[in-house]
């Protein structure tokens, strides 16, 4: 692996699940050590004894996984390590100042007494980029960063990032957000299997190209064709309230259709679903599912009828990260299919339909006994799609399905929706990935400030229509 960093840049790599990313980046930022080659600072070599000796040369890495502990304060976070003290004593007056002036300087607006456990993860991972940035940085390393923020948010980052690079701060940058490699990148470095394809200009490079480069394939193959069928009625709703924001919802899905639910970060999209699901209270309407009404209901009873939701973070809600990937993917059946005479689970059974499972989302088998938690983002989202291929289901909800994955993992995913949709089965797509709405849907219903906008079919669904529905725009054609 050969890679240079300019000051004043930000610079992208760019790769699927197992490209390498991760572990360059764990290089650059002392967690690991190189068995070979150097890395230079400045012209000199340089050698790192673990993260503390990294960042004591000016290198900060704000990687996926937070670092944040959930019992101390805001405030504790951002000084852990380096806590100023008078005549030996913690100074908690000058960690609270410090704190609110870091958090002001980058327009998060935060409690700095808030424990770390009451926060958001969006508000979570501001925290962790506050702290990624203490002291003098002239190295900044972000993984993922915008993963779980808001687009406001999401502006207020790059507005950081411009401002760091005004100050000649050097930015290695990870995402899968094509939208966000070309609004911020200079230069993109695509890795492949661990090692380096080429270093391109962010500006005189495609996205379709990009995808050439990491994949090997064209765009054209990331995206299924996908044949509808529209059959009868699985899920209906009409009028839907809830106190979580969602205001006069309704819509019907088909068995052998795609219904994309497009829509800005907190649009109220997600929320009309868990509401649907039985996660949030209905406060008005009604949900008919299969016929039968069911507003209000309880997940376990949805769950066992075939309704089956993926939630969109799939460590927080999705995913035990200490089970292993079979005993994640059987988890929905330990009250169900799995429990035997006397209460006994049927763990023959039980991993004879996770094997089946994992084949169907492509999962490797030596990733089945493995915990989740240590495996790819990738690897994690298909045990996630896994959970819900150990029966059949008449309506699958797929919140977020590749968000933090690679191509390759999306083209996996795609084909799975693709299977059950031509098999017969009634499918939902969540997703603030226009692209992906735009490609994979049949009929899509795009959310505005907790309402349904405007219905799109066929042909008349466009990029234009979509994004002029996004912002309430009367305007639905081109």
């Amino acid at each position: 692996m050969d890679f240079e960093l300019r000051a004043g840049e930000v610079h992208v790599l760019f790769g699927e699940n197992g490209a390498g990313k991760s572990t360059l980046i764990s290089l650059l930022a002392g967690a690991n050590t190189p068995s070979a080659g150097e890395i230079r600072m400045h012209g000199a070599p340089v050698r790192f004894a673990n993260v503390h000796d990294a960042r004591r040369h000016g290198i900060s890495a704000v990687f996926q996984e937070f670092s944040l502990i959930p019992t101390l304060s805001v405030a504790q976070n951002l000084s852990l390590g380096e806590e100023p003290c008078t005549a030996g004593l913690l100074d908690r007056a000058v960690v609270r100042e410090r704190a609110r002036a870091m958090l002001a300087d980058l327009g998060f607006e935060i409690d700095v007494d808030a424990p770390v456990s009451g926060l958001t993860r969006a508000q979570q991972q501001m925290v962790e980029i506050a702290k990624g940035l203490r002291g003098e940085v002239s190295v900044l390393i972000l993984d993922e960063p915008t993963a779980s923020l808001t687009d406001t948010e999401t502006q207020r980052l790059f507005e950081l990032v411009a401002r760091l690079k005004a100050r000649g701060v050097g930015i290695v940058y990870i995402s899968h957000r094509m939208q966000e490699i070309a609004q911020i990148a200079d230069r993109i470095t695509v890795l492949r299997d661990g090692r380096k394809v080429t270093t391109v200009d962010a500006h005189a490079t495609s996205a379709d190209r990009l995808i050439e480069l990491m994949s090997g394939r064209a765009i054209e193959q990331i995206y299924p064709r996908i044949e509808a069928r529209p059959g009868e009625v699985v899920l209906q709703v009409e009028g839907l309230g809830s106190p979580n924001g969602v205001r006069n919802a309704s819509l019907t899905v088909r068995r052998g259709e795609v219904v994309g639910l497009a829509g800005l970060v907190g649009c109220g999209k997600s929320e009309l679903f868990r509401a649907i699901y039985g996660l949030d209270p209905v406060s008005e309407g009604r949900v008919l599912f299969k016929g039968q009404p069911r507003t209000g209901a309880k997940v376990r009873q949805l769950l066992d009828e075939g309704l089956f939701y993926l939630p969109p973070d799939r460590k927080g809600e999705g995913l035990v990260l200490g089970f292993t990937s079979r005993a994640n993917i059987t988890l929905p059946l330990v009250h169900g299919p799995m429990r035997g005479r006397g209460g006994w689970l049927r763990k023959r059974l039980g991993r004879r339909l996770s094997s089946t499972a994992a084949e169907r989302v492509e999962l490797a088998p030596r990733n089945l006994d493995r915990p989740v938690g240590l495996l790819s983002g990738g690897n994690q989202q298909k045990a996630l799609f896994g959970k819900g291929m150990t029966r059949d289901a008449a309506l699958y909800v797929f919140d977020e399905p590749t968000v933090g994955v690679d191509i390759g993992t999306r083209s996996a995913l795609y084909e799975v929706i693709r299977k059950l949709c031509e098999g017969g089965a009634a499918v939902v797509v969540i997703s603030s990935d226009l692209p992906e709405v735009l490609h994979l849907s049949h009929r899509v219903y795009v959310m505005c400030r907790g309402e349904i906008a405007g219905e799109l079919q066929g042909d008349a669904i466009s990029e234009t229509r979509v994004l002029n529905l996004f912002f309430g725009s009367s305007e639905s054609n081109p």
